[in-house]
């Protein structure tokens, strides 16, 4: 049996482990040959941010032992899987990744009830099923699930472990991947870990942030924004059973972790490891940036937030590879794209990330009837690395803050304070015109930054036309539908679907009177799935079926155009329009030119003497199948997928 790094050395800690023992020899030395390639990568990241501790040669053998563990504890089946992986590198960045998020209880009720909506998904085209927080969160106000009280196990309400490893495999059925979240910035302040520290446990006392008096948190507190101002201001928060400051990024209830302390580390490294093991193919790591704290910073985005999830990401491939590791960081566009890994780390961190960019910039087009913004933002975007992917939406659970940077406003000519301010107004529905139906969420009187929440179809105009009776409306508010989920299709990595956009639902105002979601209007766009809609999904003549339908013939065309891999390049390109925006993939695969009028009027579109597309009398647009010339008519919101043809 192969074990050892190199003749001489001691055989590791877990070699003793009954569970190592009951491995093959061949089962070994898989691991073994992971573990060697593979440990340069670990030690890089640990030994930035635990090489100064005392016990970081421990720290290593702990390590060491969590994932020897974690892999002996694999089943046959989550072994083939990782075979799979590691055959197919590229498998979540193929044209066939469609992604859908929703709330178990929202969508089916329970984790038993959830296989029995299956066919729904695979109709729709869906390959990556994202589970929001299932995890068993605090009882109460819990911030949608995301203050967690065990992560070992499942909200009760929808289920047991036992009940999610049958859910995620009956998705490997049928081809789809099980996305879970793991909050690993904080945990419930009734977590055990929090238990112990409020008992006066010294050890668990430092898996937090705490301190006696205000002296620290005032001085952390001058470069700190305050996150929720509205209902949580503040970073800070006084529990009196252990006479403590503790540090509260987000609600008092949400408890930062240290990760100073590397037995934090160890601990959610183990929690990843257990959630892979009941067959979860992707991790979202929730609130990423906030993981490590400096002074005088505003403690987000910091070097050793990287180095945290290089880390995870170098351990979990040796014990696990078929799971990769979704990085949630809504943040500037410059930050952004380091979550994907940038020089020594490249293709070395997590392989996906969210485009917030893309999405803030999607809406502020449909805005303006100007694709000038868009644009420009999307050209000074870093390419990715290789082996990742972006997850593109254009809504998700969370409220929208209009990240629009100041640099990137001033360059096609705007204050980007005015402009934020005026999207606001735009989808909130106060600036005259707007068909928007929008809420404000979390105003800062001392920035006037106000994020915003609603339902893509209201925020997209669909609620409005519908109360206004216009058929003309009702048709301008499904097609700007229709071009954003057509974008986020489009543009490259996993598009997602959030639960109801596909069928046009509404906001929900019933929220208000749920106690524990009244004074979060982030739940006006988390409605329960309306079910009945969803039975007119094939019926053209509804609105739902125009919807469904349009969005299901995207998503199943897609698969069938290798331009729109990931790894193929994806370059915005100016046409000579403000109204159109257009859209370059190039790639050994094909090239194919997305051109869309972002505008509620008909532009006229000239490609001639357009070099980037192969050449042709005549072009193609894959999705109607007709073919036309090189100077044609974009109807109002009209996306078209050409390609050159003779």
């Amino acid at each position: 049996m192969i074990d050892q790094r190199s003749s001489g050395t001691p055989s590791p800690a877990y070699t003793a482990d009954p569970a190592w023992q009951a491995l093959t020899e061949a089962e070994r030395g898989i691991f073994t040959t992971r573990r060697d390639a593979l440990w340069a990568d670990v030690e890089r990241p640990l030994r930035a941010l635990y090489g100064e501790h005392a016990a970081y040669p421990q720290v290593l053998e702990e390590l060491e032992v969590i994932i020897a563990r974690a892999y002996a504890a694999r089943t046959l089946e989550l072994r083939l899987l990782d075979e799979r992986r590691l055959s197919t590198p590229d498998w979540f960045q193929r044209p066939d990744m469609v992604g859908y998020v929703c709330y178990t209880d929202r969508f089916a009720g329970t984790l038993r009830e959830l296989p029995g909506r299956l066919d729904y998904l695979e109709d729709l085209g869906v390959t990556y099923l994202h589970l929001m927080p299932l995890l068993r969160p605090r009882s109460g106000p819990n911030d949608g699930g995301y203050a967690v009280e065990d992560y070992r196990s499942v909200d009760p309400r929808l289920g047991t472990m036992e009940d999610l490893r049958d859910v995620a495999t009956q998705l490997r059925g049928r081809g789809m991947s099980l996305v879970v979240d793991l909050v690993c910035n904080h945990t419930a302040r009734e977590h055990v870990w929090a238990r112990k520290a409020i008992s006066g446990d010294r050890d668990y006392q430092d898996y937090y942030l705490m301190y006696p008096d205000r002296t620290m948190p005032d001085q952390w507190e001058r470069t700190l924004p305050e996150i929720f101002p509205d209902f949580a201001p503040g970073n800070f928060t006084w529990v009196d059973e252990c006479s403590r400051w503790v540090w509260t990024t987000f609600n008092d209830y949400q408890w930062d972790l240290n990760y100073t302390n590397p037995r934090v580390f160890a601990e959610m490294l183990d929690v990843i490891l257990a959630l892979a093991n009941q067959g979860v193919e992707v991790v979202r790591l929730d609130a990423v940036a906030f993981m490590w704290k400096r002074m005088g910073t505003n403690c987000q985005n910091q070097p050793e937030a990287h180095s945290i999830l290089q880390a995870f990401r170098a351990l979990t491939r040796i014990a696990a590879p078929g799971l990769i590791l979704l990085a949630e960081a809504i943040v500037s566009p410059e930050d952004l794209v380091p979550y994907l890994g940038t020089g020594d780390a490249t293709n070395k961190e997590c392989e996906l990330a969210y485009h917030n960019v893309l999405m803030v910039s999607l809406w502020s087009a449909l805005a303006e009837g100007n694709a000038r913004l868009l644009t420009r933002t999307l050209e000074r975007m870093p390419r990715i690395p290789s082996g990742t992917a972006w997850l593109t939406y254009a809504r998700l659970h969370d409220d929208i803050g209009w990240a629009v940077t100041d640099e990137n406003a001033a360059s096609v000519g705007l204050d980007g304070f005015l402009h934020r301010s005026f999207l606001s107004d735009f989808y909130s529905g106060a600036f005259w015109g707007s068909n928007a139906k929008g809420l404000v969420f979390q105003e800062n009187p001392l920035t006037r930054d106000r994020r915003i929440s609603g339902s893509l179809a209201s925020l997209a105009g669909l609620e409005a036309a519908l109360a206004g009776g216009s058929e003309w409306d009702v048709h301008l508010a499904v097609q700007r539908i229709l071009l954003l989920h057509n974008l986020v299709l489009a543009f490259g990595g996993v598009p997602l679907i959030y639960m109801g956009d596909e069928i046009g639902m509404l906001n929900d105002y019933s929220f208000t009177q749920q106690p524990d979601h009244a004074d979060d209007n982030r739940w006006v766009h988390r409605p329960r799935m309306d079910w009945a809609a969803a039975e007119l999904r094939h019926d053209p003549g509804t609105v739902e079926g125009r919807i469904f339908g349009g969005i299901r013939e995207l998503a199943h065309l897609r698969t069938q155009i290798g331009a729109f891999h990931a790894r193929a390049a994806s370059v915005p390109v100016w046409l000579g329009n403000d109204a159109v925006f257009g859209l370059v993939r190039t790639s050994p695969r094909g090239r194919i030119l997305v051109v869309a009028n972002v505008s509620d009027q008909p532009k006229w579109v000239s490609l001639q003497g357009f070099d980037r597309l192969d050449p042709g009398a005549w072009l193609d647009d894959l999705i109607t199948g007709e073919r036309t010339g090189w100077t044609f008519e974009l109807p109002p919101y009209a996306v078209r997928w050409l390609v050159g043809t003779d």
